[in-house]
């Protein structure tokens, strides 16, 4: 391996940072490439600390850039961590790439994994740093951990431990590989798949269990947009949540129904479909988060979108069509 190693970062989510600041203590990080959003001038901790670092920062983020910036950079290795897009055969062909993805390969390919560990109640996630190949998270690996998933780890939690490990063991896994370490080969027939989540796909479904919800909740909380419902006919996003143990036992139930709060305590306990999710922190769409109960407060709000709140809300809406059609009317007989 030569003695200066030039590396190419991608970096475009929430791995980017420790990944940055693994690489840069070891190796040469010859630029980031990194989609700041908007005019590029807002503030990014990455982007900041490349600048320390006085790293090249590139903003385009495309598979033709990237091209460009390889056949430009000449770098030893271009890492990945976190990257939206699909690279050609041939590119992936120029030089070596490494890709680092937080799952326990070939478990968990795609997208949202530390997301769907959660949301689906594994046991365990896990970083894995692999050579990348044609085919979607593909190639042998080079470095694998995994990590326990406790029952009130939060997604948030989890990368930040990912990230750590990450930190730790990122440069340290590209130069084994540069120095001739290829990895071992992934058992396709072991491979399944996580699709890309979007924001509306954290609709909570109070028919669900409590298991169910709290798993989705914890799932999607910071830095992701969070899991959501309704009350009253507005957007309402749960942050922070627990199953209330030991609940008593309602013959009667309504999912989504309120059937408890405290005003000194904040929270408020919602029913589901077997049992009780008690609810602390909550946000109404652009407002501040609160504790539950300065949003949710009566024993007969049910939280979701009723059918006949929909229908409510058509109806009113005919009724404004008519008005303006009547009114339009008038104005071209008058």
């Amino acid at each position: 391996m030569q003695s200066i190693t030039n590396v190419l970062l991608i970096g475009m989510g929430i791995t980017a940072q420790s990944a940055l600041e693994s690489l840069a203590a070891r190796l040469n990080v010859v630029g980031l490439v990194r989609d700041l959003g908007g005019d590029g001038h807002g503030t990014d901790p990455v982007a900041d600390r490349a600048r320390e670092l006085k790293i090249p920062l590139f903003q385009d983020t495309s598979p033709s850039t990237v091209e460009a910036l390889v056949a430009q950079l000449q770098p030893d290795c271009v890492v990945v961590s976190s990257y939206n897009r699909i690279l050609r055969p041939e590119l992936l062909a120029r030089c070596s790439f490494v890709n680092v993805h937080y799952s326990s390969l070939p478990q968990y390919r795609g997208r949202a994994n530390v997301n769907w560990a959660v949301i689906n109640d594994e046991s365990c996630t896990a970083i894995t740093v692999h050579v990348m190949a044609p085919g979607l998270d593909a190639g042998n690996i080079l470095f694998q951990r995994l990590i326990p998933i406790a029952p009130r780890d939060t997604v948030g939690d989890l990368y930040r431990r990912l990230n750590e490990i990450q930190k730790e063991h990122l440069a340290l896994t590209i130069m084994q590989f540069l120095d001739g370490h290829h990895g071992s080969p992934q058992k396709e027939s072991d491979a399944n798949y996580g699709c890309t989540r979007m924001p509306e796909d954290g609709l909570i479904d109070w028919n669900g269990s409590t298991r169910q919800i709290d798993c989705l909740i914890r799932g999607l909380s910071d830095p992701f947009p969070g899991a959501y419902s309704y009350i009253d006919g507005k957007k309402l996003t749960i942050w922070e949540a627990e199953p209330l143990m030991n609940p008593p036992v309602y013959v009667g139930r309504v999912p989504g129904r309120v059937v408890a709060r405290s005003v000194s305590e904040g929270y408020a306990d919602v029913l589901t479909g077997d049992g009780v999710l008690r609810i602390f922190k909550v946000q109404l769409e652009d407002e501040a988060r609160v504790p539950a109960a300065h949003v949710i407060k009566s024993m007969r709000s049910t939280l979701g979108l009723r059918m006949s709140e929909l229908l409510a809300h058509v109806q009113q809406l005919e009724r404004q069509i008519h008005k303006l059609i009547e009114e339009f009317k008038n104005k071209q007989e008058g």
